[in-house]
């Protein structure tokens, strides 16, 4: 192991390599390598041509994490789950400027184990009749040519897809610290991400791997069960401080991001839309026992505090990067959750959502159709990718779609315990046709799923393959504020409930 500078690590890399960009979301990411693999390109145009392979990508949404390397040039090819938080990337990827392929985030976790075991190709349900189905897109971001990567196989009477793996040529991940043997500590790290199996791949390929951590600390000072990545696998540490090394990109530390201990649950403060969406949502929660329960972002991530403040409790909150319990952040600390009751990697986490582990998940949704399907990775320009949304919305036993029912500067108002609408929003969410699939309604009735959508002024049921309207909110006409802004086909039946008052009050 090696101590070296960040400009040093940079010019480690090669021409051509195949490279594993550490971090989860807003959290863990090697800020200082990144920086410097960016500035050295812009300085010399190395390294040219690298290919990545993340699965959560990192970012602040302007200009760091994944975005230092968002330069013509520099990236040929990337393979990602989640690109929302680094949108010059993923821009790249949609003009075609790089060859950019979108696959479940879940797949990419599971493809860095496969890659250390060095296996060819894993197999996965997660995907079928969605847009990462060669039948469909094939997980292609952009540019008509680029061939997908995935294929189509069948196995003992079974349908799967395949992903590939890769040979991995450099492996930079992050720690808190490391001793001088190189043994990597992640004590004040939000999570252990896949850490791990980044590093075996790059070992085991004949790579590189570098470290990022606070501090080095004295060989012999960590004990066994802290040590997340053997020093025998890094080749390389960084030394890192502020602002290269904060915990997110929100928090240069938050203690309760590692700490044990029972949380103070945040008060509720939402617009009414999202009061109503939410509060409805918790009274499907009242009616699990003990849930495991997964919130995907924007809206769902409310649903938490809702919950707590109607005094529903009994249940256990994860999150894709590997927390169980606690309260998951929102904003530019995505990834990191307060109090968290334990932690595994990523890789096992999605391991437990793909056979079934989630009871109920609530998901946020761009777009549905006639048919149920619904999109929430490609839409008006902008591609922030399935993330864990594929792995999530098909294993779950049940899934919930929360969002408001048009987007773009909706308003609304609650007069007398009547829901008004002010202004409908610029961006119809109920199309004919979705871009792209994320979630196929065929695949989820063929399982026999339930699946509903809850939206501030009306809750569907996905039945079999059509939307059925369930409930609307009082004040709500069905004819004016429904079907006169939709494009998809809504059976209607004769008698539709109203959302309960209990929801519509502030």
């Amino acid at each position: 192991m090696r101590v070296i500078t960040a400009d040093e690590a940079a010019g480690l890399i090669q021409d051509g390599w195949t490279v594993v960009p550490g971090g989860f979301g807003c959290c863990g990411h090697p800020e200082a390598v990144t920086a410097a693999i960016g500035r050295r390109f812009r300085q010399t145009g190395s390294p040219a041509n690298i290919n990545l392979l993340f699965a959560a990508g990192s970012g602040d949404h302007n200009g760091r994490g994944l975005d230092h390397l968002a330069q013509s040039g520099l990236v040929k090819r990337a393979v990602g789950g989640f690109w929302g938080f680094a949108p010059a990337l993923g821009k790249l990827a949609l003009n075609g400027t790089i060859e950019g392929h979108n696959w479940p985030q879940g797949v990419i976790s599971q493809v860095f184990r496969a890659c250390s075991s060095r296996l060819p190709w894993i197999i996965s349900r997660v995907g079928l009749n969605t847009f990462i189905d060669p039948d469909f897109e094939g997980g292609v971001m952009g540019a008509v040519g680029i061939k997908s990567l995935v294929k189509k196989v069948r196995f003992e009477g079974e349908t799967f897809l395949q992903f590939p793996t890769s040979r991995i040529n450099c492996a930079i991940i992050r720690g808190t610290r490391c001793d001088t043997t190189g043994n990597l500590a992640m004590d004040e790290e939000v999570s252990f991400q896949d850490s791990l199996a980044q590093a075996q791949a790059a070992r085991n390929a004949g790579g590189i791997v570098i470290a990022q951590v606070r501090e080095i600390v004295p060989a012999g000072s960590l004990r066994p069960h802290e040590v997340r990545v053997p020093g025998a696998l890094i080749t390389h540490v960084v030394v890192a401080d502020l602002p290269e090394h904060p915990q997110t990109y929100a928090e240069s530390f938050n203690p309760a991001y590692v700490a044990a201990g029972l949380p103070e649950r945040p008060s509720s403060s939402l617009d009414r839309a999202r009061h109503i969406i939410t509060s409805r949502a918790v009274e499907e929660l009242r009616k699990l026992s003990q849930p495991v329960v997964n919130l995907g972002i924007g809206i769902p991530a409310d649903i938490g505090a809702m919950a707590h403040s109607q005094g529903v409790t009994d249940y256990t909150l994860t999150v894709e990067s590997g927390q169980f319990g606690g309260i998951p952040a929102k904003g530019l600390s995505f990834g990191a959750s307060a109090y968290a009751t334990a932690t595994i990697e990523q890789s096992s986490m999605f391991d437990f959502y793909d056979g079934g582990g989630i009871d109920i998940a609530f998901l946020g949704f761009a777009q549905v159709d006639s048919h149920g399907d619904v999109n929430a990775s490609h839409f008006k320009g902008r591609a922030p990718g399935i993330g864990g949304f594929a792995n999530i919305s098909q294993s779950a036993k049940r899934v919930v779609f929360c969002g408001t029912f048009s987007a773009g500067d909706l308003q609304v108002r609650i007069d007398n315990g009547k829901l008004r609408i002010v202004r409908e929003g610029d961006i119809q969410k109920f199309v004919r046709k979705v871009e792209r699939i994320s979630y196929s309604r065929a695949q989820g009735a063929a399982s026999r799923q339930p699946a509903m959508i809850i939206t501030e002024r009306a809750v569907f049921e996905l039945s079999g393959r059509f939307l059925k309207l369930l409930e609307i909110a009082p004040g709500i006409d069905i004819d004016r504020d429904i079907i006169a802004h939709v494009d998809s086909a809504i059976v209607v039946p004769d008698e539709v409930k109203f959302i309960s008052d209990i929801h519509m009050q502030n």
